[in-house]
């Protein structure tokens, strides 16, 4: 399986702040907002990750993360010169893609959780199976997002992309998983009335055949999409507050690589070292 990692756009709603950086680079506490994706992807046991940028960021991306061998990883970098819609992520990453099945996931999305690990693992498993999964969380506004609605089984029963009347409260968060062949369906999607390639379109061709699948997230789950400058706030305090009464580090790519048997405990050790003067190095070398 493979995973792309969508970390383009300009990241108006954070001006000033992201005016000569982009959002996917600022820090939630402790750590490069980035990380917290590449950090899941990994939980899902992906270790191929295309990151798509802008063009004018995609340098900066590689100084700080260079090609993944650090975590244990592969990075390969695309550019997705115009903001025109999520799914445009598979026509860039086709080539990329493949053959395979694979797993997308919004740059500024942080999602957390105690059993998250095993959600994601059963969505790859149905992506193998030829299913997409898409993952949904209840909001108290639902109209700021795309929505998903379901039934007494959690089957879906429609997907539709900032209602006006919303028919359900389930946000679909920025996390998809689809089974090979999903550039195919990229290819069918027509641009919307704002003139983009609409993720919702995507899956609605899947539900449509009978092939979307939901993953619900319940009160033990945390999702945050970051994108403001209060949801920022609030996904930092709440990293902060777990790391504190835990002590650990939340979504530590060296980590979960050294966990994966990707990064060998010299190479693990060699990155506590580097970063031994705060919180995140110590915790590294405590890491066993």
């Amino acid at each position: 399986m493979k995973g792309i990692i969508l970390a383009g756009g300009s990241g108006t709603r954070l001006y000033p702040i992201t005016e000569g950086i982009s959002k996917q680079l600022v820090n939630v506490y402790d750590k490069p907002m980035i990380y917290y994706p590449i950090a899941l992807l990994m939980q899902a046991g992906i270790r191929d990750i295309l990151i798509i940028t802008t063009e004018i960021d995609q340098d900066n991306f590689k100084r700080l993360l260079g090609d993944g061998s650090k975590f244990g990883i592969n990075i390969s970098y695309g550019v997705q010169y115009h903001p025109n819609g999520l799914a445009e992520a598979f026509l860039i990453g086709e080539d990329f893609i493949g053959n395979d099945s694979s797993a997308m996931i919004l740059g500024d999305n942080i999602f957390y959780g105690g059993n998250l690990k095993e959600l994601l693992l059963v969505a790859g498993l149905n992506a193998t199976l030829g299913y997409a999964t898409i993952f949904g969380s209840r909001v108290k506004d639902p109209e700021r997002f795309g929505i998903m609605e379901i039934n007494d089984r959690k089957e879906v029963l429609s997907v539709e992309e900032k209602p006006d009347n919303p028919k359900s409260d389930i946000a679909i968060t920025g996390l998809y998983f689809y089974p090979k062949g999903v550039a195919k369906f990229a290819h069918e999607v027509k641009p919307s009335k704002r003139n983009e390639l609409e993720i919702t379109s995507l899956n609605d061709i899947y539900l449509k055949k009978g092939l979307l699948k939901a993953q619900i997230l319940d009160r033990g789950y945390l999702w945050f999409d970051t994108g403001t400058f209060d949801s920022l706030l609030e996904a930092s305090n709440m990293i902060k507050a777990i790391e504190s009464n835990q002590d650990t580090v939340v979504c530590s790519p060296e980590a979960i690589g050294y966990y994966n048997g990707w990064l060998k405990k010299e190479e693990l050790e060699k990155r506590a070292e580097l970063l031994s003067k705060n919180s995140y190095g110590k915790y590294l070398k405590r890491v066993k």
